[in-house]
């Protein structure tokens, strides 16, 4: 039997504190979160390594959808400079994992899923640990959730290998949009803000993360 709350600190101290981050609400938000939830029963010894972890399996020409390895989302959340007054948007929530992280940062946060199995299972482990300030929406993930914009933080759940200028247009003057951007071994993650009504990035560190659907650059033209 896994010692679920022992995989949560060696997590914590080998993969989330060795990798810079030093905010204490993410820390604390980590340890307590049970990240074994999130993931099919089958796979709940796997939740705290140090990779992406399937929540579900590639079908039908669906890319599998993962939660993001830990250090990861722990340092785009980081860079996202969440305040306790904050709406944020998390798109492709999947099992609800990031919300959860999210919403002990943030005052509100909007789940966004396209995934029916996805949205029903994000909503119900939400409610279990008692996420109140998290409501699941459903709609195409590239489109994000105008009907609840602006937002101060919009967190892409996943990387993108297109310029993602919906989401964007759904951020608050001032607002931030964490994102890993392109494909291994060149992505990056991502930091943009709105400013006077543009929106401008720059890189914060190296990253790789599974592409969302939608999200995936139109093949090229080969001759």
């Amino acid at each position: 039997m896994t010692d679920f709350a022992a995989a949560r600190r060696m997590m914590v101290d080998s993969q989330v504190r060795t990798n810079d981050v030093t905010d204490p609400r993410i820390i604390a938000a980590m340890l307590e979160l049970p990240r074994e939830r999130f993931v099919p029963q089958t796979k709940a010894d796997l939740a705290y390594l140090d990779f992406d972890v399937p929540v579900t399996e590639a079908a039908r020409g669906k890319p599998a959808r993962c939660l993001l390895k830990p250090m990861v989302l722990a340092k785009l959340v980081q860079a996202a400079a969440l305040q306790a007054s904050d709406h944020v948007l998390d798109v492709g929530c999947a099992s609800g994992y990031s919300s959860a992280l999210l919403a002990r940062l943030a005052r509100s946060v909007i789940a966004l899923e396209e995934d029916e199995a996805l949205i029903r299972l994000a909503r119900e482990n939400l409610k279990a640990i008692g996420a109140d300030n998290v409501t699941v929406a459903a709609g195409p993930l590239t489109q994000g959730c105008q009907a609840t914009a602006p937002y101060d933080v919009i967190f892409l759940n996943g990387a993108t290998e297109v310029a993602p200028d919906a989401l964007c247009r759904q951020l608050k003057a001032g607002g931030r949009f964490v994102a890993v951007v392109g494909r291994a071994p060149t992505a990056q993650a991502m930091l943009y803000r709105s400013v006077g009504g543009d929106v401008s990035g720059w890189p914060i560190f190296d990253a790789a993360a599974p592409v969302l659907p939608g999200f995936a650059a139109p093949p090229a033209f080969v001759f």
